[in-house]
């Protein structure tokens, strides 16, 4: 599951995410990845609430791109691959044409170019994205951590990059390995709480020399020793990415720096929740409560803000 997946029902991709119609506004299109937003992604939405107005609708806008590529991967029902690849590839296509003539007509798109333009984001960011989105239609395992990092660096590590100029540090090649360290903090975070899921695809992202190492096996879906002490590993190294993480956000400016210190509270009680459910990803997923998340927004807001992020959250 990629990084900003979240398990989706009910409605068909068409209707999640829209289809291109003959006009559509740009503030049109930007509350359409908002909407996308706060939807699937609550732990990134209600981080981003803490942003200053004039930069979260570009947070909602990349969102927005990923969960469109996300969908195609994950959430268009039992379509062979191949109608996958093909759905993958023209949704890529569609995206570089309008990038290259600076506009679009898609619902979701519209907003993503906007925000490619404003801040001049590197095409390669996104294709990067779309190469590890299409890994995802083929490989179901990787083998070391090494090759897992190779996955991760178009699925999570570019979504930190892509984001910096968004977020504003001065230093920006010098924030750049601590924002791909927390997009794979991230990612790692979702690893280990999604085995079970990922098992109902067939596919299994924590690597499998570390599962040996251990004796762990994941399609056993049984915690035994040997699944706790591998999870517990796997915890460690997430642990490792955030410290790195934590490096970078406090290099970003403060505005900046209390939505992404936000984000990574949130991500990483995750965490403390599989500690607390005795490292069962099979049976129970760790959850973080929408309260908790608008507490936490709230707090990093300072006074008065539970009353305003409870507003935005009836919006």
């Amino acid at each position: 599951m990629t990084a900003t997946a979240t398990p989706t029902t009910g409605r068909s991709r068409r209707e999640r995410i829209g289809t291109p119609r003959s006009t559509v506004s740009l503030q049109e299109s930007y509350e359409r990845c908002r909407e996308l937003n706060k939807a699937y992604g609550t732990t990134y939405y209600w981080a981003a609430q803490v942003l200053p107005r004039v930069v979260r609708h570009h947070v909602h806008a990349l969102y927005g791109f990923c969960r469109y590529a996300d969908d195609i991967v994950d959430d268009l029902g039992p379509v062979p691959v191949d109608v996958r690849a093909e759905a993958l590839a023209s949704f890529g296509d569609r995206f570089f044409r309008d990038l290259e003539a600076g506009d679009s007509n898609d619902p979701v798109l519209k907003a993503v170019v906007h925000t490619v333009r404003a801040f001049d984001l590197d095409a390669s960011y996104f294709e990067r994205f779309l190469r590890s989105m299409t890994m995802d239609l083929t490989v179901d395992h990787y083998r070391t951590w090494d090759d897992l990092l190779a996955y991760m660096d178009g699925s999570a590590a570019v979504i930190g990059e892509m984001m910096l100029p968004i977020l504003g540090p001065e230093d920006v090649d010098a924030t750049r390995p601590h924002a791909m360290d927390l997009g794979n903090a991230f990612q790692l975070t979702n690893f280990i709480r999604d085995v079970g899921e990922d098992l109902e695809r067939g596919r299994v992202y924590l690597p499998l020399e570390d599962l040996e190492r251990f004796g762990a096996d994941p399609w056993e879906r049984r915690v035994t020793p040997e699944w706790i002490a591998a999870i517990r590993f796997q915890v460690d190294r997430c642990d490792e990415l955030y410290r790195s993480a934590d490096v970078g956000v406090s290099m970003l400016p403060p505005e900046s720096a209390v939505a992404i210190r936000t984000a990574r509270i949130l991500y990483s009680e995750i965490l403390d929740q599989v500690v607390a459910n005795g490292y069962d990803v099979f049976t129970k997923r760790a959850r973080v409560s929408s309260s908790r998340k608008l507490t936490v927004a709230a707090r990093h807001l300072g006074g008065g803000s539970v009353r305003r992020l409870a507003d935005r959250r009836r919006g």
